[in-house]
Protein backbone atom coordinates (compact mmCIF):
# COMPACT_ATOMS: atom_id res chain seq x y z
CA UNK A 1 0.00 0.00 0.00
CA UNK A 2 1.37 3.63 -0.94
CA UNK A 3 -0.37 6.81 0.84
CA UNK A 4 -1.10 9.03 -1.86
CA UNK A 5 -2.66 12.31 -0.39
CA UNK A 6 -5.04 14.33 1.83
CA UNK A 7 -7.98 14.89 -0.36
CA UNK A 8 -10.01 18.51 0.71
CA UNK A 9 -13.93 19.31 -0.18
CA UNK A 10 -14.25 22.52 -1.86
CA UNK A 11 -17.12 25.08 -2.77
CA UNK A 12 -15.58 27.10 -5.48
CA UNK A 13 -12.62 24.71 -7.04
CA UNK A 14 -11.19 27.66 -8.85
CA UNK A 15 -10.84 30.21 -5.78
CA UNK A 16 -8.98 27.09 -3.77
CA UNK A 17 -6.97 26.28 -7.33
CA UNK A 18 -6.00 30.09 -6.84
CA UNK A 19 -4.98 29.61 -3.29
CA UNK A 20 -3.15 26.88 -3.38
CA UNK A 21 -0.69 27.63 -5.95
CA UNK A 22 -0.88 31.46 -5.56
CA UNK A 23 -0.53 31.62 -2.36
CA UNK A 24 1.40 28.45 -1.04
CA UNK A 25 2.70 27.98 -4.19
CA UNK A 26 1.53 24.44 -5.13
CA UNK A 27 1.51 23.19 -8.93
CA UNK A 28 -1.98 21.78 -10.30
CA UNK A 29 -0.44 17.78 -11.75
CA UNK A 30 -4.24 16.87 -12.87
CA UNK A 31 -6.97 18.45 -13.05
CA UNK A 32 -10.26 16.53 -14.28
CA UNK A 33 -12.68 19.31 -13.18
CA UNK A 34 -14.10 17.71 -10.14
CA UNK A 35 -11.18 16.59 -8.84
CA UNK A 36 -7.84 18.34 -8.58
CA UNK A 37 -4.27 17.10 -7.66
CA UNK A 38 -1.80 19.30 -6.81
CA UNK A 39 1.56 18.94 -5.79
CA UNK A 40 2.89 18.26 -2.21
CA UNK A 41 0.37 15.38 -1.66
CA UNK A 42 -3.15 17.69 -1.89
CA UNK A 43 -5.58 16.95 -3.77
CA UNK A 44 -9.14 18.95 -3.80
CA UNK A 45 -12.40 17.56 -4.63
CA UNK A 46 -15.86 19.52 -5.13
CA UNK A 47 -18.42 19.40 -2.51
CA UNK A 48 -21.32 18.05 -4.68
CA UNK A 49 -19.30 15.27 -6.01
CA UNK A 50 -17.51 14.14 -2.58
CA UNK A 51 -21.41 14.27 -1.13
CA UNK A 52 -22.35 12.05 -4.24
CA UNK A 53 -19.40 9.78 -3.13
CA UNK A 54 -20.48 9.80 0.58
CA UNK A 55 -24.15 9.35 -0.40
CA UNK A 56 -24.74 12.26 2.27
CA UNK A 57 -27.19 15.02 2.15
CA UNK A 58 -25.65 18.80 1.69
CA UNK A 59 -26.15 19.70 5.77
CA UNK A 60 -23.79 16.42 6.17
CA UNK A 61 -20.59 18.05 4.73
CA UNK A 62 -18.95 19.83 7.28
CA UNK A 63 -16.70 22.62 6.42
CA UNK A 64 -14.42 25.11 9.38
CA UNK A 65 -14.38 21.91 11.22
CA UNK A 66 -10.93 22.81 13.19
CA UNK A 67 -10.13 18.83 13.66
CA UNK A 68 -7.10 19.00 11.40
CA UNK A 69 -4.58 21.17 8.87
CA UNK A 70 -2.29 21.25 6.30
CA UNK A 71 1.68 21.75 7.59
CA UNK A 72 4.03 23.42 5.58
CA UNK A 73 7.58 24.72 6.23
CA UNK A 74 8.76 27.71 4.61
CA UNK A 75 12.51 28.77 4.23
CA UNK A 76 11.51 32.87 4.38
CA UNK A 77 9.15 32.82 6.75
CA UNK A 78 8.84 36.63 6.84
CA UNK A 79 8.91 37.08 3.25
CA UNK A 80 6.05 34.42 3.46
CA UNK A 81 3.84 36.62 5.99
CA UNK A 82 4.26 39.86 3.57
CA UNK A 83 2.88 38.15 0.91
CA UNK A 84 -0.09 36.88 3.72
CA UNK A 85 -0.11 40.56 4.35
CA UNK A 86 -1.80 41.75 1.15
CA UNK A 87 -4.06 38.30 -0.30
CA UNK A 88 -7.42 39.51 -0.16
CA UNK A 89 -10.02 38.07 2.65
CA UNK A 90 -7.91 35.86 4.06
CA UNK A 91 -8.84 34.94 7.98
CA UNK A 92 -6.51 33.73 10.47
CA UNK A 93 -6.51 31.72 13.49
CA UNK A 94 -3.71 33.17 14.90
CA UNK A 95 -0.94 35.48 13.63
CA UNK A 96 2.62 34.87 13.85
CA UNK A 97 3.63 33.04 17.23
CA UNK A 98 6.80 31.39 18.83
CA UNK A 99 5.73 28.24 19.82
CA UNK A 100 7.46 26.95 23.56
CA UNK A 101 9.82 24.98 21.77
CA UNK A 102 10.87 27.79 19.44
CA UNK A 103 9.26 27.44 16.18
CA UNK A 104 7.46 30.63 14.58
CA UNK A 105 4.51 29.54 13.28
CA UNK A 106 0.83 31.08 11.74
CA UNK A 107 -2.40 29.77 11.31
CA UNK A 108 -5.02 30.45 8.66
CA UNK A 109 -8.22 28.95 6.80
CA UNK A 110 -7.81 28.08 3.33
CA UNK A 111 -11.23 29.28 0.87
CA UNK A 112 -13.18 26.49 3.18
CA UNK A 113 -12.20 26.59 6.54
CA UNK A 114 -9.70 24.31 6.33
CA UNK A 115 -6.15 25.33 8.51
CA UNK A 116 -3.11 25.98 6.74
CA UNK A 117 -0.41 26.05 9.20
CA UNK A 118 3.39 27.64 7.64
CA UNK A 119 5.85 27.44 10.28
CA UNK A 120 9.57 28.65 10.03
CA UNK A 121 12.15 25.11 9.54
CA UNK A 122 13.04 23.30 12.61
CA UNK A 123 16.62 23.71 11.28
CA UNK A 124 16.24 27.20 10.71
CA UNK A 125 14.82 27.50 14.84
CA UNK A 126 18.20 25.52 15.51
CA UNK A 127 20.44 27.96 14.03
CA UNK A 128 18.40 30.82 15.48
CA UNK A 129 19.36 29.89 18.93
CA UNK A 130 22.66 28.69 17.94
CA UNK A 131 23.27 31.94 16.81
CA UNK A 132 21.64 33.70 19.49
CA UNK A 133 24.44 32.34 21.74
CA UNK A 134 23.09 29.51 23.34
CA UNK A 135 25.22 26.05 23.33
CA UNK A 136 23.92 22.94 21.43
CA UNK A 137 23.51 21.66 24.39
CA UNK A 138 20.79 24.38 25.64
CA UNK A 139 20.16 24.83 21.91
CA UNK A 140 18.34 20.96 22.13
CA UNK A 141 17.06 22.17 25.83
CA UNK A 142 15.55 24.92 24.55
CA UNK A 143 13.62 23.07 21.93
CA UNK A 144 12.68 20.34 23.65
CA UNK A 145 14.72 17.64 21.26
CA UNK A 146 17.49 15.00 21.54
CA UNK A 147 20.97 17.00 20.96
CA UNK A 148 21.64 14.02 18.24
CA UNK A 149 18.58 16.35 16.24
CA UNK A 150 20.67 19.63 16.54
CA UNK A 151 24.19 17.93 15.84
CA UNK A 152 22.78 16.35 12.69
CA UNK A 153 21.42 20.13 11.89
CA UNK A 154 25.15 21.36 12.05
CA UNK A 155 26.37 18.56 10.24
CA UNK A 156 23.92 18.89 7.11
CA UNK A 157 24.45 22.51 7.06
CA UNK A 158 28.23 21.89 6.83
CA UNK A 159 27.59 19.45 4.02
CA UNK A 160 26.18 21.86 1.93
Amino acid sequence: MEYVCALLAVRDMERSKQFYCGLLGMEITADFGANVTLSDGVALQTAGSWREFLELSEDQITFENRAAELYFEEADLDAFLQKLAVWPDLKYVHPLKEHRWGQRVVRFYDPDGHIIEVGERMQQVVFRFLHSGLSCEETARRMDVPLSYVESCIREQQAL
